[in-house]
């Protein structure tokens, strides 16, 4: 069974606040769907599934896991889910423990670049979020989980952890 985790935290900027969700592949560590905007909504975290959908094909039954928001709750994003035969797993109310891969890749991001930088507009923070993501964490930070290989590398390589 392949397993994902799913979550949403918020990027501060000089117009407000920016939602960041993921998805992200628990053999690998790689964020292999998001999407930002203004508003923490269910389309948010759709697109980030459609984001995951369309970049990998899933074989065998897919856990996905996250904490109870609302928008994972949300019937148009469940239903999505059942279309794609994906099972949706959620955390017991309160315990961030039960997402702790999500939540400790928010806690890298944050760490090694949003507390970094003051972002005038969501824009200039949608930039630099998308290459931390795609130019910098997938492709190039190295994890101990994963062997000292970044996450696409670590897929490429094949090798269990």
């Amino acid at each position: 069974m392949n397993v994902g985790y799913r979550d949403v935290t918020f990027i501060p900027t000089r117009e407000g606040w920016l939602y960041l969700a993921v998805i992200i592949d628990l053999y690998s560590r790689a964020v292999v769907g998001w999407a930002m905007c203004s508003r923490m909504t269910q389309a948010l975290v759709i697109d980030a599934l459609k984001m995951a959908l369309m970049r990998r094909k899933i074989r065998t039954s897919l856990l996905l896991h996250s904490d109870q928001g609302s928008q994972y709750a949300a019937s148009a994003y469940q239903a999505m889910l059942k279309i794609h035969g994906i099972q949706c797993s959620m955390s017991r109310k309160g315990n961030c423990w039960d997402n702790a891969v999500a939540e400790s890749f928010f806690h890298t991001l944050k760490t090694e670049l949003v507390c970094h930088d003051d972002y005038r507009t969501r824009v200039d923070a949608k930039a630099s979020v998308f290459e931390y993501i795609e130019v910098f964490y997938n492709r190039q930070r190295r994890h101990s989980h994963l062997k000292q290989m970044a996450p696409l590398v670590f897929e490429m390589v094949g090798v269990g952890p």
